[in-house]
């Protein structure tokens, strides 16, 4: 199992490339399912989860192909297969993705009960009743979602809690359906405007993605297309903190500023310096981050997938900063292998206390998840001596070789086998 090996001290200079977001290019493979004809996607990351969702597609039938730079095409003009496996799905939470468009292309849909990161529970129970109200019939037995339904039709939904794959999956079913459905309360995650993007080019008629109404007036058939995925926002965060809590002064390439203004607006209150440009960002560290409470909310709030980051950056601020969850119930487990490298952090419920100014020190730490994994990489350029982490393979499901790229710009870290 691999490793990677952190030995802190080292600023970081130079310039770091963002790549394809995975969070848009998982619902957008899954998009390819409603036409039998080729979907191209480019600037899709090469990471572990879509590597995973390829094989998920293949398993219904679809021809996938992966190019070198990012290219993706999916050809699924025959459907084989109804039943997206447990083996597969128990991966990752995200294979649920195929559910409606598998029911609105062909009538029936076998998915297995999703997987994925254990930062708590997050029920597909929308996803039902949504696809309910459009007419399918849905049972869940064995572990598995079956649904049935000569033709989803139109509705007004409106979610309970914001969900964005419930949004996507919605979006897909809508895509195909007689009639106009509604989407109330609806997630507004620049991954949501740019599956809509995608859908649009491929013929469907999309209104709202970006806004807590969605609206989508069902089309009899879908064509191809070709589509570029937008940067990686969480990826772009996440090299912001890194050069906050290490030192320096960076570049971040092939990034959209206006997809993480939370994010940058909360990093200046900690005395970061940043330069935004049409596509870039420049980024400098100051000499004492300064602490700033932060309270995770759904887009445009700072992103749940920002927080074990920042907690970590928070652990070197001059002062106590507050974190409060409300998006994931369970999603500090970081926190005890922070404590192993030094940090004082009290944790009560939903709400954690970082007692800054606390000088870290290299430890065995193990990841939980995929943004716990990169909290604890970016611990490691801040502490003193050398940190592994384990179970990077975490890591591995959602950055794009985060290892070469901090290396780059001058991190001393290597991956271990």
């Amino acid at each position: 199992m691999e490793k990677i090996r952190v030995v802190g001290g080292s600023p970081l200079e130079g310039t770091v490339r963002i790549s394809g977001a995975k969070n848009a290019s998982l619902p957008d493979l899954c998009a390819a399912l409603l036409t039998d004809e080729p979907v191209v996607l480019t600037n899709v990351p090469e990471v572990r989860d879509i590597r995973t969702m390829g094989r998920v597609l293949s398993a219904l039938g679809a021809t996938v192909e992966f190019r070198v730079g990012g290219t993706v095409e999916v050809r699924t003009s025959d459907i084989t297969s109804i039943e997206a496996p447990y083996d597969l799905v128990k991966t990752m939470r995200a294979s649920v993705l195929v559910l409606g468009p598998l029911l609105a292309r062909e009538g029936r849909a076998r998915v297995s009960l999703p997987g994925g990161c254990a930062i708590g529970d997050r029920p597909i129970n929308l996803h039902l009743q949504a696809l309910t109200k459009m007419g399918a019939e849905i049972a869940v037995e064995h572990g598995y979602v079956e649904a049935r339904a000569d033709r989803l039709r139109g509705a007004e939904i409106s979610f309970e809690t914001v969900s964005v794959t419930g949004t996507e999956n919605l979006m897909m079913a809508a895509a195909l359906a007689e009639g106009e459905t509604v989407i109330g309360n609806a997630a507004c995650e620049p991954e949501v405007s740019d599956l809509a993007a995608l859908l649009v080019a491929m013929g469907a008629r999309v209104e709202g993605a970006g806004t807590s109404t969605v609206r989508v007036s069902g089309v009899e058939h879908l064509g191809g297309a070709r589509h570029q995925v937008i940067p990686d926002r969480i990826e772009t965060g996440t090299y912001i903190a890194a050069c906050a809590i290490a030192g320096g002064e960076i570049e971040i390439q092939r990034c959209v500023p206006g997809h993480l203004r939370a994010v940058i607006e909360k990093l200046r209150q900690t005395g970061v310096r940043i330069e935004e440009g049409p596509g870039n960002l420049r980024v400098r560290a100051p000499r004492q981050l300064q602490p700033s409470d932060i309270r995770t909310l759904p887009h445009p709030g700072f992103p749940t997938d920002m927080q074990a980051q920042y907690m970590a950056l928070m652990t070197q601020a001059s002062g106590t900063t507050t974190v409060t969850e409300t998006i994931f119930e369970n999603r500090f487990m970081h926190v005890a292998e922070l404590e192993r490298m030094g940090a004082d952090i009290r944790v009560d419920g939903r709400t954690a206390v970082i007692k800054g100014s606390t000088p870290l020190s290299g430890a065995q730490v193990m990841a939980t998840d995929l943004r716990a994994s990169a909290c604890l990489v970016l611990a490691g350029l801040a502490a003193r001596g050398e940190t592994v982490v384990d179970r990077v393979y975490h890591l591995d499901r959602g950055y794009y070789r985060i290892d070469e790229k901090l290396r780059g710009l001058g991190a001393d870290i290597e991956r271990l086998t």
